[in-house]
């Protein structure tokens, strides 16, 4: 994939046609990509007569260094330059649970990540037969089926709600989830509403493959301050932004606490919340509360329940059950943070977090206080996503941290009692930032490599 950018980048700068899609480039950064990536243009034969060992060290540090800063420009490049993007096959793992893991690498335009600087992130789900996949900066495509030899890339001005502007403060400020509601398309984003003062927003369009004209959904009237707010720290990883199908009338909606734990028990503040939002009329009602930040929706129809995946702090990721005949707009179902926790705030309890667990006591009991308890906590943390049904009360929920517990599928039962049984981790061996169930199929988005994983559990 980086070759590809090289060569792209390359034969813009070098083309009279894409004037414009320099000014995306520093002088310094095109130097280093003529002088470091195309060596044979520059390097003299003194150059040439270097170590080829030191010389292989030498410019894969700086090609690093450069790609960590013009990620978000070239995937920016490539969306507006409306290139298809290429699939290539890898190949196949087989999984400890016997099953196949078929991997498709997309090798053009998925640059920039929410967690890694690169490759990029991405979401995934399906129009019809149709697979979309949504990368984090934008870049949207599909194709009709994963054994194709390329997605097609969709226009769209995504660009106007987030862009380069706001990628430039972080590349943790991107695209959060992709939904299709019958033939329309949501994308939720980190918004900057003020000057670096941020929520998480939803824009929509209908579907079309050739050109989509997004416009806005929905907007909190409130935002957190990257800087200014009240308990001094911000996080941009804690957005929420999942979203998934609720009727024909409703979508819900995940909203992190963006590190301003104190909104998660604001019943004033959308933050740190599950709210669901009429598709006609943009309307919104509290769900449930009391959620760091949520990063799996799945709605059981046949059971009437809906399961909610949050990132913990340190230690203590959750799956949550929560019942929809319970549901009361005026008391919302509240489970419980920053006050109850089955883990620890970064750094445990030192000196330097005394104030903060007096604030934020992360007391071991949820029931015991009053809160409803989560059907799982996984202490350490697995970096926990998206989950979903696969089957009579069978579900599968996703991981992306690094180590012995993550980069894995977490396959499980709910019994009579709707308790986890049967858990069971699956290592597919990358970050797993998004999954969709589909005719016996288990598709993922795995962002370390920016591909397509396609698992038959028949």
């Amino acid at each position: 994939a980086f070759t590809t950018i090289y060569f792209s980048i390359n034969y813009i700068i070098g083309n009279d046609k894409f004037k414009s899609l320099k000014l995306f480039l520093s002088d310094e950064q095109k130097l280093l990509i003529k002088k470091y990536i195309f060596p044979y243009k520059l390097i003299s034969r003194q150059q040439e007569q270097i170590s080829k060992q030191l010389e292989e060290i030498s410019e894969k540090e700086k090609i690093y260094k450069l790609l960590s800063k013009t990620a978000s420009k070239a995937e920016l490049l490539f969306k507006e330059i409306q290139r298809d993007i290429p699939i290539k096959k890898i190949e196949d793992i087989k999984l400890s649970n016997n099953k196949i893991l078929k991997k498709y690498n997309l090798i053009d335009g998925f640059y920039s990540g929410i967690s890694n600087d690169f490759p990029g992130s991405g979401y995934i789900d399906f129009h019809q037969n149709n697979l979309l996949v949504l990368s984090s900066k934008g870049v949207l495509s599909f194709n009709k089926s994963i054994d194709e030899l390329y997605f097609k890339q969709i226009e769209n001005n995504i660009h106007k709600f987030i862009g380069l502007e706001q990628f430039k403060k972080s590349h943790r400020f991107s695209i959060k989830d992709l939904l299709i509601h019958k033939d329309k398309i949501f994308i939720a984003y980190t918004d900057e509403i003020n000057q670096d003062c941020w929520n998480t927003s939803v824009i929509y369009g209908d579907i079309n493959y050739k050109n989509i004209q997004f416009q806005k959904f929905f907007s909190a009237d409130e935002c957190i301050h990257s800087s200014d707010n009240p308990d001094n720290e911000f996080e941009p990883h804690q957005s929420g932004g999942r979203m998934i199908s609720f009727d024909n009338s409703h979508i819900l909606l995940s909203l992190g606490d963006y590190r301003s734990r104190f909104l998660a028990q604001d019943k004033e503040s959308v933050n740190g919340k599950i709210i669901k939002i009429n598709v006609n009329n943009s309307n919104y009602e509290i769900v449930s509360m009391g959620h760091r930040n949520a990063q799996g929706l799945y709605f059981d129809k046949e059971n009437n329940f809906i399961l909610e995946s949050e990132h913990g702090p340190q230690g203590g990721d959750e799956i949550n059950l929560i019942e929809v005949n319970n549901i009361n707009k005026d008391e919302p179902l509240n489970y419980g943070w920053a006050i109850v926790s089955a883990g620890e705030h970064y750094g445990g309890k030192n000196e330097v977090n005394e104030k903060k667990y007096k604030k934020y006591p992360l007391y071991k009991s949820h029931s015991e206080y009053g809160f409803i308890e989560p059907l799982k906590s996984f202490v350490p943390s697995i970096g926990i996503s998206e989950i979903s049904k696969i089957g009579q009360n069978r579900y599968v929920v996703g991981s992306m941290r690094e180590g012995i517990v993550g980069r894995s599928l977490y396959f499980f039962e709910l019994n009579n009692e709707k308790k986890i049984i049967n858990l069971e981790r699956v290592e597919v061996f990358e970050r797993v930032r998004d999954l969709i169930f589909k005719n016996g199929k288990l598709y993922l988005f795995l962002e370390d490599t920016a591909s397509i994983g396609v698992i038959s559990l028949n």
